[in-house]
């Protein structure tokens, strides 16, 4: 045996996989991720899936990618190749914002870098081809979900193919891929050759242009001419956006020369019986024990004691790639099935008895956003909860209130938290809101709430398909009264996108005297990160709001940005300078100095004292109450003596 306590794991290698009896697998999944078997990790939910099904299935975790020789581990499996990038775009994981190579990997074991390639898939499906040639390879995972069609790529600054195209693969898988893969085995085990299959809900195939295709279909855009004509580009994004739902969705069409690639309509989301199934499979929990040597992989720690307990979001953030992943219809699990994840978890042997997250995409979501959209699909010209709630949206936190209270009644557990995301205009909207803020208050924050208001602009907010500030104004205020009401300190720790697009240096500005106003020195800034399939990616790119067809304005210089991030946290020394440029540049020198709303100091007149604020709490802390520091002269200093020799007479 290769490895001690595999007992429970799938394959990860040749001998494990003949421990099991398996000569020749049906499937061989390759990721660009470590193997984590939990239900927060996209292979561990496939292969499970797949296996729970009746098909053998293995795995090869980050394989060397410099030859072809580790993608014959196993030799040619049966069915095919599965091939995914890991939890996350592979180009995002391996480099920041800012371009440069990233040192540290949350989903490698011990943390370590450069055991995943830039663009994972397509170098992985060239690896495979050049082992076994012609064998069936499917793609899925956010990396290929995300660049399913012709798209944006921040890092080449430019737009490129499909990545079905450039992989070489035979089939693309989109969206959360349970059914769709379910039903892609059952046709290659019946024989039906990879490249006939064209019907699957979820799935993009290449044709030729004169096939019959099998759903009505829309769009029809040449790759080429998206690569030239952003107005184009922005109008084919929003077909594709607003054709991404499983009830009134079309088939979408891309040209490339000599073929047509076509998106077949979603797959339906999971219901709640499925979704339970899914996440009641025998997960180890944990990652395999190859990586022990190394200190495991460190993404398992933040999920480790977290439960999963809904899919989707009709939040409609511009910025955020879950409903071109997920989708916008909500889905959740059964309570029964959550408190029986949650007794599991109690009986873990290093568990302390706090459950660290019951939530999802956004925690407060259960269900779709309205009865309609069950009937009808999500609605395709508007947001659900921006600029103001819809008057059929139905929000209740009811019924998550109610499984929070008995996940924390289970026996060994001492807290339950909400660490993913929560949407504040969408409990403002429950009318019963004051029975889940104040059990979110007072028993399920670790004495910081992360919420995300993002800017204060309301111009920089409505392209980022986020709430009013005044929204997000009404929730801290309320937030603080029911602290006070407790007699509890905590803090809301918020955060903050710079660069956005639409954002200028004076909404920057407008944004640092916002936060200075408030007494906020946050620890969350975040440089607005063009990934692929975004709203805001593509006004990044295109100078066009897809959603409206607008002009948007876009920080696009590496200074700029500086400045932007910068004025977010004016308080620190290192960033005066780049403070003092950009508020100049706007003209804005009356908040150079001393004075109560002055950000910074002078230049060449800093005296190790101001009132910028100390930044000792990480969310609010009081604003500077004074101007220039006084000097305490000698006859000062005579009066305070007498005052105290006073006070001393008197008491005696």
């Amino acid at each position: 045996m290769k490895y001690k306590n595999v007992e429970g794991f799938l394959p990860l290698c040749r001998e494990e996989a003949k421990m099991r009896g398996w000569e020749t697998p049906d499937f061989v999944y390759v990721s660009g991720d470590a193997y984590v078997d939990h239900p927060s990790f996209g292979t561990a939910i496939i292969t499970r899936v797949l296996a729970s099904a009746g098909y053998s299935v293995a795995i090869l975790a980050q394989p060397d990618y410099h030859s072809s020789e580790p993608f014959k581990e196993y030799g040619r499996p049966r069915l095919g190749f599965l091939v995914s990038a890991g939890n996350l775009d592979s180009m995002v994981a391996n480099y920041t914002v800012a371009k440069k190579r990233r040192k540290y990997d949350y989903y490698s074991p011990g943390g370590k870098s450069g055991l995943r390639p830039d663009r994972a898939v397509i170098v992985y499906c060239n690896r495979i081809r050049e082992a076994y040639g012609n064998v069936p390879v499917i793609i899925g995972g956010l990396e290929a979900s995300l660049r399913r069609f012709a798209h944006y790529d921040y890092w080449d600054d430019a737009v490129r193919n499909s990545i079905l195209v450039d992989s070489g693969a035979d089939l693309l898988t989109y969206g959360m891929g349970e059914n769709i893969i379910i039903r892609i085995a059952s046709l290659l085990d019946k024989g039906i050759p990879v490249g006939k299959i064209h019907d699957v809900r979820g799935t993009v195939y290449l044709t030729d242009p004169d096939d019959k295709l099998h759903y009505e279909s829309i769009g029809g855009w040449s790759a080429d001419e998206l690569k030239s004509d952003k107005k184009l580009y922005a109008e084919a994004f929003a077909v594709q956006y607003a054709e991404n739902d499983s009830i009134r969705g079309h088939a979408v069409v891309e040209r490339y020369r000599n073929k047509i690639l076509v998106q077949n309509p979603p797959m339906p989301p999971l219901d709640r019986e499925e979704l339970d199934r899914v996440y009641e499979l025998p997960y180890m929990r944990t990652y395999h024990p190859v990586y022990e040597k190394e200190g495991g992989v460190p993404a398992i720690k933040e999920v480790r004691f977290s439960i999963t307990h809904n899919r989707g979001c009709f939040g409609g953030c511009s910025f955020c790639a879950i409903a071109f992943h997920q989708g916008r219809a909500v889905r959740s699990r059964s309570a029964e099935s959550i408190i029986r994840e949650a007794e599991l978890l109690t009986k873990l042997p290093d568990f302390k008895g706090y459950i660290h997250d019951v939530g999802g995409p956004t925690a407060n979501f259960r269900g779709p956003a309205c009865d309609k959209q069950l009937k009808d699909g999500v609605c395709a010209g508007r947001r659900c909860l921006t600029p103001v709630p819809c008057k059929n949206l139905i929000a209740d936190h009811s019924e998550y209130t109610a499984i929070l209270d008995r996940v924390a009644s289970l026996p060994g557990v001492k807290r339950v938290f909400i660490r993913s995301g929560i949407r504040f205009d969408y409990l403002l909207a429950d009318k019963r809101n004051d029975v889940f803020f104040h059990r979110l208050v007072e028993n399920h924050v670790s004495g910081q709430l992360k919420v995300a208001p993002e800017h204060c602009s309301d111009k920089v907010l409505s392209l980022m398909g986020k709430p009013k500030i005044a929204v997000y104004d009404a929730f801290r205020k309320r937030f603080e009264k029911i602290c006070a009401e407790i007699g509890r300190k905590q803090y809301l720790i918020p955060y903050l996108m710079s660069s956005h697009p639409g954002s200028t240096i004076e909404d920057a500005v407008e944004l640092a005297i916002y936060l200075k106003k408030n007494g906020c020195a946050p620890d969350q800034v975040q440089d607005f990160y063009p990934t692929p399939s975004t709203a805001s990616t593509v006004m990044y790119y295109t100078g066009i709001d897809p959603m409206t067809g607008k002009s948007v304005y876009t920080a696009d210089t590496a200074e700029e940005k500086r400045m932007q991030r910068a004025l977010l946290h004016y308080n620190r020394k290192e960033n005066f300078s780049l403070v003092r440029k950009a508020l100049i540049s706007v003209g804005r020198d009356d908040l150079i100095g001393y004075g109560r709303d002055c950000l910074v100091p002078p230049e060449n007149n800093y005296h190790g004292k101001n009132n910028l604020g100390t930044g000792r709490n990480k969310s609010v802390q009081t604003s500077g109450r004074s101007d220039k520091p006084r000097r305490r002269d000698k006859n000062e200093a005579s009066r305070r003596i007498a005052r105290k020799t006073r006070k001393r007479n008197i008491k005696h």
